[in-house]
């Protein structure tokens, strides 16, 4: 147990390296990168999201590649597409930018829903599609998206299908002054990136990710995390709440939360701590709650302020 949590911390401190005062994002991605999650980035330009990216994908030494998001980008440059070899006579795959372990899609919300519609196969099933043919992508596999919330011209909105196939949505904020003091005179000369090597194989996350799973959750926690979800589609500003998928990240978030502690076991504080990053993006709130700047992650916090929390977890 105390292997697992060193791995997980081991990479949130190669990313700190780079990235400056966000221990608390880092190790957010990094839950959900044992969780064998995908987590969605969303924070104004020059926060740093692109940076955050690129350093968890170096920090875990896998194959990585950089997929920019444009009006023009079309499905087949994302899963592929098959062409014909005249000296064999038979079609032949060509991969697509989604064939690699750790996938960062830069600006998703800048492409066309068509090309959206691309990522909902892969980032589900682990696998793609293309001329009826299934071809699997690499394991581990995870998608980094990154997107701006206040800039609309020429974006369109993620649909609510590919927005309940992230685990979590992470906002990085802005840094503190010291901080900010920091990241100049760590920036310098050159980029922190150049130099971050990685820390963890491959074995030893495929390891890490099957340890999540073995972390033990006690029936009444199991039952708190269904009642948090239900709860969602009873409130009188949501129109559309989470699915039964939210509860399933929900738990294995909460399992990578606690081998992150250093635990085997599940306790409430882990599911009321993650249940704003892992719910909240999945909510379709009600025109009248939107017109009242209601927002998602208030909906949430007061569901979790009011559910009961079960009592003499064992």
């Amino acid at each position: 147990m105390k292997e697992n949590q060193t791995v997980m911390k081991r990479i949130v401190d190669n990313m700190s390296r780079v990235i400056v005062g966000k221990e608390g994002s880092a190790r957010l991605m990094v839950i959900a990168l044992a969780a064998s999650g995908h987590v969605l980035i969303e924070d104004v330009p020059g926060i740093g999201k692109t940076t955050m990216a690129n350093a968890m994908a170096k920090t875990v030494g896998l194959s990585f590649n950089r997929i920019q998001f444009t009006p023009d980008i079309l499905p087949s440059d994302i899963t592929g597409f098959t062409v014909f070899n005249q000296k064999t006579g038979e079609f032949e795959y060509r991969s697509g930018g989604i064939m690699s372990h750790i996938i960062l899609a830069d600006e998703i919300n800048r492409t066309s829903p068509k090309t959206q519609a691309s990522m909902l196969e892969v980032m589900e099933e682990k696998q793609v599609t293309v001329d009826g043919k299934t071809y699997p992508v690499p394991d581990p596999f995870m998608v980094i998206a990154t997107q701006n919330p206040v800039e609309y011209m020429g974006t369109y909105p993620l649909p609510e299908a590919q927005m309940d196939r992230f685990m979590m949505k992470i906002a990085i904020g802005y840094p503190s002054r010291s901080e900010e003091m920091d990241i100049l005179y760590r920036f310098q000369e050159s980029s922190p990136l150049s130099d971050l090597d990685p820390v963890v194989t491959r074995e030893e996350l495929l390891d890490l990710r099957q340890q999540v799973r073995k972390v033990r959750v006690d029936q009444s926690l199991a039952g708190y995390i269904v009642d948090l979800v239900t709860a969602t589609r009873r409130h009188e500003h949501v129109m559309l709440g989470c699915s039964p998928r939210a509860s399933l990240s929900l738990f294995r978030a909460s399992q990578a939360a606690a081998l992150y502690d250093g635990r085997d076991y599940v306790i409430p504080e882990d599911i009321r701590d993650l249940a704003v990053p892992v719910l909240s993006h999945r909510l379709v709130l009600k025109q009248e709650a939107k017109i009242r700047r209601i927002t998602d992650e208030s909906i949430i916090l007061d569901i979790v302020n009011h559910q009961k929390i079960p009592v003499g977890v064992k």
